[in-house]
């Protein structure tokens, strides 16, 4: 069941919950809502600090039931290191940990009492927000293909609430909203993400994105089949196909939250349901995890949820080329020539750098709406794990000020991306004797090349692309989609729809 967030700025001595949660930085220091708890207990948190059985360290906490003199039945205490070096990722790493060991406890409600803490130059709206997006992530789990025996008892929490000061009770109850809109957009990116690669098909992804219209009116959706792409001449996309017995898909989900006739934000997500590099034949050490090669797609689908359930006035439409890659008598074979819709030709080197070849064909679709920016996402090489690792998006783009837009949505929700260039420079990489260009551009760059590919498809209009390759989907022990850049995404498009807000208000005061 998901859990329901909100915002107060009740009295923490009388807000009665299951579990408060209160943050201890090193040397023993409680926070002011954590001295007022103390002093209302008759010190009995500063008798546990006493004791030294919390020192405030990052990653250590404290349990207490029955505290007396307030009326939370526990209060877990979580250290949050130095006050000074306290960052956006021991903030989350702190409401994490709070939410996992209140999950392993029978409450159903809790109330966190770390939005006070100083973070930076965040509000308590931006550190509620954050908050909201820590715990959500931290309680989601992904067994529903276990059998009953093999699935852990679920958490009984479906109450969190965030305390704030009275000034800022309006703005982190908005700000909550949102995050609570961004987390079940994350949760479905995930879930799809998660998916085995027999299950979730391109037909499998179609499907779900009419059941996405069938949940909110304000998404219409089309499913277009091959031979509808054959039509329009998607010689790239199909080509990928071929290898495959799952047909092909490209999936069109329109929101229509803004006025009528007002440009779309256009989303194109990689749609690749399993990846075995066709051909050019990926190791078999880690190919499980090609399944998470369409979680660009998820975190369109994902994106779309999140606006509808906000209802965001703002008219987006999100495209998402599907297709398995598998090797074939019909694959693609290195050294093939195909022809993409916008007509340019493309010699095939490498069978497994084929999402620029099923990409391309979108951005060229994608064209038809007249959109007034297009951002794709995609998993779409490994040299841009090589280069940011797992911390950031790659980011590039042909419009500096989208660019700027996309880098800043992703600080304010800690879903960081990183520019990186797009020069002319690199172009003559993907040079070839036999088409207009080659699908590769050799070892060096690789992940440039691959955004110099896709930029020649864009010149219509304002682009940029998104390198997930890194950031969608932990590996090792924590294996699992993140439903990233859900987050980042989301907040790039509702900051539009608020900026567009205050030049009307602007406008009708001039």
């Amino acid at each position: 069941m998901p859990i329901t967030y909100s915002a107060s700025a009740a009295d923490p001595i009388t807000l009665r919950s299951d579990c408060g949660v209160v943050a201890v930085f090193e040397k023993r220091t409680l926070t002011p809502t954590g001295k007022a708890l103390d002093k209302a207990s008759g010190g009995a948190l500063s008798a546990v600090l006493k004791r030294g059985d919390m020192e405030g360290r990052t990653g250590q906490s404290v349990m207490l039931h029955d505290v007396p003199g307030i009326t939370c039945r526990r209060l877990l205490l979580v250290g949050c290191g130095k006050p000074e070096k306290f960052s956006d990722a021991g903030y989350r790493q702190a409401c994490a940990a709070a939410a996992r060991a209140i999950g392993e406890t029978g409450s159903r409600s809790a109330v966190l009492f770390l939005v006070e803490a100083k973070l930076g130059d965040r509000d308590a709206a931006s550190k509620a927000h954050l908050a909201v997006q820590a715990v959500d992530a931290a309680l989601y789990r992904f067994d529903q293909l276990k059998s009953g025996k093999g699935r852990r008892p679920a958490s009984r929490l479906n109450q969190v609430v965030m305390h704030v000061a009275d000034r800022s009770a309006q703005a982190a109850g908005a700000a909550v909203r949102e995050a609570a809109a961004i987390a079940a957009g994350a949760r479905l990116a995930m879930d799809l993400g998660n998916l085995p690669g027999n299950v979730c098909t391109p037909s499998y992804l179609a499907r779900q994105a009419q059941a996405l219209g069938r949940e909110h009116k304000a998404i219409r959706t089309r499913v277009l089949n091959e031979a509808d792409m054959k039509k329009l001449g998607m010689g790239a996309l199909l080509s990928v196909s071929r290898g495959s017995r799952e047909p092909a898909k490209l999936i069109v989900m329109e929101y229509r939250g803004g006025a009528r006739g007002e440009a779309p934000v256009a989303l194109v997500g990689k749609g690749l349901t399993f990846d075995a590099g066709g051909i050019s034949l990926k190791p078999a050490a880690a190919m499980d995890e090609m399944k998470y090669d369409m979680c660009g797609a998820a975190s369109v689908f994902g994106t779309l949820k999140a606006l509808a359930e906000l209802g965001a006035g703002v008219n987006v439409v999100g495209v998402v080329p599907s297709s398995e890659n598998l090797p074939d008598g019909a694959a693609n074979k290195p050294g093939d020539i195909v022809t993409s819709m916008s007509g340019q030709t493309i010699e095939v080197l490498n069978t497994d750098a084929e999402g620029r070849l099923i990409l391309c064909d979108a951005l060229t679709y994608t064209e038809r709406f007249k959109p007034a920016a297009v951002i794709d996402i995609a998993t779409l090489t490994g040299a841009c794990v090589v280069a940011l690792g797992a911390h950031a998006t790659g980011l590039f783009a042909n419009d500096q000020p989208l660019a700027d837009a996309l880098l800043a949505a992703g600080r304010r929700t800690d879903d960081r991306a990183w520019q990186l260039p797009l020069w002319d420079d690199y172009q003559q990489q993907l040079d070839t004797n036999f088409a207009d260009m080659a699908n590769v551009g050799g070892r060096e760059a690789g992940a440039v090349t691959a955004a110099c590919f896709l930029a020649r498809y864009t010149g219509k209009f304002k682009w940029a692309h998104l390198d997930i390759a890194g950031t969608a989907w932990k590996t090792g022990k924590d294996k699992g989609a993140t439903g990233r850049p859900v987050p980042l995404l989301t907040e790039y498009v509702l900051e539009r729809s608020r900026g567009r807000g205050a030049r009307k208000r602007a406008r009708a005061r001039s």
